[in-house]
């Protein structure tokens, strides 16, 4: 029976990198309630974002699907209103289904309402396509096609709009609301630019002056890089503290014991390392997203970590397998239920890394290419159209600071990595041609710099 089965709280970020919390040895941010949560679940210490940019890796939770499969591998094109996704599997299994924050796979403008036959099976729904105004930020509520705006900092009302939602549940007073278990989604904008934009009080927590900085970003960036990152670790504390007030009230409302708690984000961010900015990148800070699961019922409060390669399309099966759903046959993403409980890695040892087309904030003339590559958990790989472009030994060298590529001491290495790569290419029918290739096959319209225009 469906009352039987767990609910699923899913909270993620945009663009918080693994590597920004305190439980992940982070000594600068101050991420109390995370560290707490960790604490308490499982920790995907290993977790990737396959694709590490905001359309796709939303669209790749949403179906289970790989990006070139389901069409979304640029930003702002639309996910095909008739997708298999998340919401209308739950659905179709008894649960009730919300989402509340940043939506960003309509792609027919960012401010726009989104009907209810593209909100792919949410229900309760205040949403808005995408914005970084944080503190002006506009949302739909329901079938209304009048925009509202959250009050104050974006992520606090949210999360106050869920904490409301879930005390409904518990409060009925005989007012006919569901038993239903529930998939409730909560998607919150920061800690994505601007960096500077959290509100005052957080803001005073970190000074640029006091930011140590990886010391893989180079000196000719760490004045902007500590600008960046102090903004950016007072977004993270801000969000910390509306994870505090959440997990606060599942406690409460005796929620918690019979929920699946997950805290991720999309992707991660540069943040001035190796350089760079942003995502869509292969290094380790853009594509490593943290990743924690507390179920008390099933696995208890003592938290443990596991290496297990776990990519974004992985997610929806191993929920589903989770709540005993069934997984349809066009999901390709793998059920990691068992790994969770001591069974093996179902990615075989690596995760696939990738960008079929480089665009927005990793343009061409910027060095922005099409690659391919992998992550184990030892190192990551990749190639471009012209052959072999990085490898890192990511246990002797975590900052990625020596590119061993076609160095004759990795030779055998290389070749043993290149070949796990070309297998999973295979395994997905992806032929790795030039992102314009998939540009036409899709259809989508591109302006000068390479990007989607906002026209859809």
């Amino acid at each position: 029976m469906s009352r039987n089965r767990p609910s699923i709280i899913y909270v993620f970020a945009d663009q918080w990198r693994a590597q920004d919390t305190g439980y992940a040895g982070n000594r600068q941010v101050r991420t109390p309630h995370l560290d707490r949560l960790a604490a308490q679940s499982v920790n995907f210490t290993h977790a990737v974002a396959g694709i590490p940019v905001c359309c796709p890796a939303r669209a790749c939770l949403l179906t289970g699907q790989h990006a070139l499969t389901h069409g979304v591998f640029v930003n702002d094109v639309h996910l095909a209103d008739d997708a298999v996704s998340m919401a209308k599997l739950y659905k179709a299994a008894g649960y009730d289904t919300a989402y509340v924050g940043k939506w960003h796979v309509d792609g027919r403008g960012r401010s726009n309402y989104i009907p209810p036959e593209s909100r792919q099976g949410f229900d309760y729904f205040k949403a808005l396509e995408c914005t970084h105004d944080y503190n002006n930020s506009k949302y739909y509520d329901g079938d209304s096609d009048q925009p509202l705006t959250w009050e104050g900092y974006d992520a606090i009302e949210q999360t106050r709009d869920v904490q409301a939602f879930l005390r409904t549940r518990v409060h009925r007073d005989g007012d006919g609301k569901s038993d239903n278990p529930f998939l409730l989604v909560l998607s919150w904008g920061p800690p994505h630019a601007p960096y500077e934009t959290a509100p005052e009080a957080y803001r005073q927590l970190y000074s640029p002056d006091d930011i140590e900085l990886r010391p893989n970003v180079p000196p000719e960036m760490a004045n902007e890089a500590r600008e960046w990152i102090a903004g950016y670790y007072a977004h993270c504390t801000a969000l910390d503290d509306c994870l505090g007030a959440l997990l606060q009230t599942i406690e409460e409302e005796g929620l918690a014991d019979n929920t699946i708690f997950v805290f991720t984000s999309d992707h991660g961010d540069m943040l001035g390392s190796q350089g760079e900015v942003k995502k869509q990148r292969p290094w380790e800070e853009s594509i490593r997203v943290p990743f924690l699961l507390r179920w008390p019922q099933r696995f208890g409060l003592n938290g443990r970590q596991i290496d297990a390669l776990l990519d974004t399309p992985d997610i929806l099966p191993t929920l589903l397998s989770l709540c005993g759903i069934p997984t349809p046959d066009m999901v390709e993403g793998k059920d990691f239920s068992a790994a969770i409980e001591g069974g093996p890695d179902p990615s075989g040892d690596a995760a696939l890394i990738y960008c079929p087309h480089p665009f927005g904030q990793f343009l061409r003339r910027d060095g922005g290419r099409e690659y391919r590559g992998l992550r184990t958990r030892t190192h990551t790989y990749a190639r471009d159209l012209d052959g072999p472009w990085l490898l890192y030994d990511n246990e002797a060298d975590p900052f990625q600071m020596q590119n061993l590529v076609n160095r004759p001491e990795v030779e055998s290495l290389q070749a043993e990595l290149e070949s796990q790569l070309q297998a999973k290419l295979d395994d997905r029918g992806d032929e790795f041609l030039p992102g314009e290739k998939y540009i036409e096959e899709w259809g989508y319209p591109l302006d000068e710099s390479g990007t989607v225009p906002f026209r859809w």
